[in-house]
């Protein structure tokens, strides 16, 4: 299995600690994020990790080298400009026919190895790891017809799916990517839903955190305690 990890982003939102640090780096427990990921990815059967790097690569480099103490084959992919989250995927040499592509801030106790087998099952050009959450409004809801209310709801909760940034791919997916822009994940699925494309979800109950800010990364570290243990 061939595993594609972002790590290219800036990690604003994570300053001061991404002044000195990629976000990648940041420690989770013991362990940074990006080395815990490439640890699952290992037991799942990766067999080539490919790292898409942009800021401060140098040290995500000099921290995995060619992946051999992490005991799986790593190498790079390092982006001059900005290429979003899709963009990189155009500049990998030796794409699989299908991969997965995951974002290097995500903590996860998701089995990887069960949503590629799930991906290849489902014949798809794109699967997606999804989560249903749930958000509880602070108003009444009203439906209106022709001017008329003709329902309201108190306070609904509402759910709703999000993506986990976590997918897996077929390569014929990547030549939608524009060479050399910057394109998001989002911007290929939108693509692919135009075209009418297999693009199919693998539900996850499982433990998950996109490291996204100062709180996030403070929940994951008690989660990862509580896994400890």
């Amino acid at each position: 299995m061939q595993a594609i990890i972002l790590a290219g982003g800036r990690g604003k939102r994570l300053d001061p600690y991404t002044r000195v640090l990629p976000k990648p780096l940041i420690p989770i427990g013991e362990e940074p994020i990006a080395e815990i990921l490439v640890g699952q990815l290992r037991s799942a059967g990766a067999d080539d990790i490919v790292m898409c790097l942009g800021y401060l690569a140098d040290l995500i480099k000099a921290y995995f080298q060619d992946g051999a103490w992490h005991g799986v084959p790593i190498r790079y992919v390092t982006e001059t400009s900005p290429l979003g989250t899709a963009g990189p995927l155009k500049n990998i040499e030796g794409l699989a026919d299908n991969f997965l592509v995951i974002n290097g801030d995500e903590f996860t106790t998701l089995n990887f190895e069960t949503l590629y087998r799930h991906h290849l099952s489902m014949g798809a050009d794109m699967t997606i790891a999804v989560q249903k959450k749930s958000q509880s409004s602070s108003l009444g809801v009203l439906e209106i017809k022709d001017g008329y209310v003709i329902a309201y709801r108190e306070k609904p909760v509402m759910d709703y799916w999000v993506s986990m940034g976590i997918y897996v791919l077929n390569k014929r997916a990547v030549e939608l990517i524009p060479d050399n822009e910057a394109f998001d994940i989002p911007d290929l699925v939108q693509i692919l839903l135009h075209q009418n494309a297999r693009i199919v979800s693998f539900e996850s109950q499982d433990l998950w955190f996109d490291i996204g800010t100062m709180e996030d990364l403070d929940r994951a570290r008690k989660a990862k305690l509580t896994t400890n243990e």
